[in-house]
């Protein structure tokens, strides 16, 4: 009898153990689940924030190309019918903003399908503005559109020297020095910048870098005011000049007042004005363009070729006489765009090829065309490939890419070097631009600016 007692107890014993157990493992399986469920739901919003993401990356991607695919600028030749085809799935409504008087064009009523080709024909006494719109309805870009003259332009592709005179001095960069007690001084640290211009000293202008030195020399230490030009700000700066361990007094800083170089002309236009290098002189220093005084064009002799290599850029080497005798024109504008000025009798006989209209931006295709650079002697067309057109770089100097395929060119410069830029590119019996930049890992390729662009100015 005590006997079955103690087996029903350890009966129930195990009993228990065994609903103990199955609570135990069930709160644990609860448990488990409810972490199943927190990680899953960490999961999905991870997942979630990751696609969404991916379509913000991917909508901004999406929008940023087809907005520059888009110009900000169209320009339309006067009375001539012009074909655009931009391919973008948007609407255009056309409108006039001047000469509205005798428009034929009321806001609103002309719309345009930019998905496919387009013809227009305007007259050139009018300017347009076309407001692009998503679905008819929604602005998305506004596009400004100029109407000009048809115009022909001799290219020249001829080597030319520069020298550019600054207005007032650059400041490269400014430094210590020992003064005479042996301490080290900087007296402009923390007064002027690099990139700053020196315009005056104690309000009368500066004309030289040696001029400028000369009146720090003769101040005998007393406290000077500089005015400089700081971006579009004029400001009036003090410094105290100490005595070096020469007995002279210096400001610590370096400066520069000129700038000479090697470019390309790329065209003269009917009344005798040039346009070259299709990019800004800058400093070599500071990389900011030089605010030009005024600046000389001369004749040059291209006496060495350094042949470029893929990481390695090549340059041409030319030799300038700064004397009369050599000058070919007055440069009067350095900018973004190139350099731009008036030529003489001299550089009038450099352009020999025959006049060419000018190409839109529009109207340049992919595919074969050629530049006019000189390279042996004589200017000569070597054989390049349009590889790509962007209507609205960012970057104005960068609206056409190419790539050299002419086996001689390949052969004697590798590509484009430096020295070539301002070389015209012509397309279609069109000059369309010019050479601006090489490829430092591919020495065949490069970049161009659109001619409109250089005409801009």
């Amino acid at each position: 009898m005590w006997k079955n007692i103690s087996e029903k107890r350890e009966i129930k014993q195990e009993n228990a153990a065994i609903r103990d157990q199955a609570g135990a493992d069930m709160q644990t399986f609860l448990q488990n689940w409810k972490k199943f469920r927190k990680r899953r739901k960490i999961y999905r919003c991870c997942l979630c924030t990751v696609l969404v993401c991916a379509s913000l990356t991917l909508g901004a991607m999406g929008y940023y190309n087809l907005y520059n695919k888009i110009p900000s600028v169209l320009r339309i030749k006067a009375d001539m019918e012009q074909t655009i085809d931009l391919g973008v799935p948007l609407t255009g409504e056309m409108v006039a903003v001047s000469g509205q008087e005798e428009s034929n064009i009321p806001a609103g009523a002309v719309n345009i399908d930019l998905s496919r080709q387009v013809t227009m024909k305007m007259s050139s006494d009018q300017s347009y503005q076309m407001n692009v719109k998503i679905f008819g309805i929604l602005p998305f870009k506004q596009v400004g559109i100029q109407v000009i003259r048809e115009q022909e332009l001799t290219p020249v592709g001829a080597p030319i020297g520069i020298y550019v005179k600054a207005d007032g001095l650059l400041v490269v960069g400014v430094g210590d020095f020992q003064g005479a007690d042996g301490i080290s001084y900087c007296p402009a640290k923390y007064v002027v910048k690099s990139g700053d211009y020196i315009l005056e000293l104690d309000g009368e202008p500066v004309t030289d870098k040696k001029d400028f030195v000369s009146r720090i020399e003769q101040c005998q230490g007393r406290e000077v005011t500089l005015r400089i030009k700081r971006g579009d700000d004029i400001l009036d700066v003090k410094a105290q000049p100490v005595q070096n361990i020469d007995q002279k007094y210096k400001l610590g800083i370096w400066i520069r007042d000129n700038a000479q170089g090697v470019g390309t002309m790329t065209y003269i236009d009917a009344e005798g004005n040039f346009g070259a290098l299709g990019h800004g002189i800058n400093d070599v220093d500071t990389s900011t363009l030089m605010s030009l005084d005024d600046g000389t064009l001369y004749q040059t002799e291209i006496i060495a070729i350094k042949k470029g290599k893929d990481g390695e850029p090549g340059e041409m080497t030319g030799m300038i006489v700064y004397s009369p005798e050599k000058i070919l024109g007055d440069i009067y504008y350095n900018g973004k765009e190139g350099i731009f000025g008036h030529c003489n009798e001299k550089a009038l006989a450099m352009g020999t090829e025959e006049a060419l209209p000018i190409g839109l931006k529009q109207e340049i295709e992919k595919g074969p065309a050629q530049i006019l650079c000189t390279v042996d002697g004589t200017p000569k067309y070597y054989d390049v490939e349009i590889t790509a057109v962007h209507l609205d770089h960012d970057n104005v100097n960068r609206g056409i890419e190419l790539k050299v395929t002419d086996p001689e060119l390949l052969e004697l410069t590798g590509g484009i070097i430096q020295g070539m830029s301002g070389a015209p590119i012509i397309q279609n019996n069109h000059l369309i631009g010019a050479v601006t930049h090489v490829l430092v890992q591919d020495a065949s390729r490069g970049y161009g600016i659109f001619i409109e662009n250089m005409l801009e100015h």
